[in-house]
């Protein structure tokens, strides 16, 4: 089964029914209880995540019942459920409130992400603003736009190149073991700036949109990356692992970088691994 332009307005439209119903009726307003940890005090579940995921799989599985569906929170709970993912003919991977940290504390820089793989293919990829009410989507060969309620979809395009020196990125760098976090980390001051939103999704967003040259990110959970890296590489963008493989549905590690070329990914992993700018 291939999903059409049909099913990818459905499934945008499923996600923000579900941002406005769930997630931002518990935004700034949680109470305690609400929040939980799962490995660290950095890495939280909310009863917003729980719902939204638990609403979108149902919705999910009553339009395609035969599909397999992975959700971050169903994961937590069952790592087992990414058996699968690369074979089954069409499956769904959620990530119903990415940027967890920041929702829980009242800072508007979240996103509800979707990604269609079918046979280990991503073929779509969606990311919802709950915030600002609309979203950045993509089609394998079909390229990327940004869809808002009332409006046309709008092309969207990654950053033209330039020097390494004038790049502005974003580096996910807390989750490297040492050495490399520190030498990431200090290698940073080689670009014009650096940022990080503890957000996949508006960091994706950016990148995808041309308002940031590139990322990297170390951690590799399918529901943080798949969408995005369609949604980049639709936009023009390149991408690949740390050692240059590229990323797919099966991949949970070895890094990944985005930026506009071939060309500014050496540059930006020269500069951030070797200190080459």
């Amino acid at each position: 089964m291939r999903i059409d332009a049909v099913d990818l307005e459905w499934l945008n439209e499923l996600l923000g029914r579900v941002a406005a119903s769930e997630i931002m009726s518990c935004f700034r307003n949680l109470e305690d209880g609400d929040v939980s940890e799962k490995e660290s005090a950095t890495d939280l579940v909310t009863i917003a995540d729980v719902s939204a995921e638990r609403e979108i799989t149902s919705a999910l599985k009553a339009k395609f019942p035969h599909a397999l569906v992975v959700g971050e929170e169903s994961f937590a709970a069952d790592p087992s459920i990414l058996q699968g993912l690369a074979e089954a003919p069409l499956a769904f991977v959620v990530d119903p409130v990415d940027g967890t940290f920041n929702f829980a504390r009242g800072v508007p820089l979240f996103g509800t992400m979707l990604a269609v793989v079918e046979e280990g293919v991503t073929t779509a990829g969606i990311i919802h603003d709950p915030v600002g009410g609309d979203s950045i989507v993509a089609m394998l060969g079909a390229g990327a736009f940004i869809s808002a309620p009332g409006r046309n979809d709008r092309p969207i395009k990654v950053a033209e190149p330039v020097a390494t020196r004038e790049m502005v990125g974003s580096v996910s760098w807390h989750f490297m073991p040492e050495p490399l976090r520190s030498t990431v980390a200090g290698n940073m001051a080689l670009f014009r700036t650096a940022l990080g939103f503890r957000c996949a999704a508006h960091e994706y967003r950016l990148v995808a949109t041309g308002g940031i040259h590139y990322t990297l990110y170390n951690k590799l959970m399918p529901w943080d990356h798949l969408p995005g890296e369609l949604i980049h590489r639709e936009a023009g963008g390149y991408s690949a692992r740390f050692d240059g493989s590229a990323y797919n549905c099966s991949t949970l590690s070895g890094g990944i970088i985005t930026a506009p070329d071939e060309d500014s990914w050496r540059r930006v992993r020269a500069a951030l691994f070797d200190g080459i700018a």
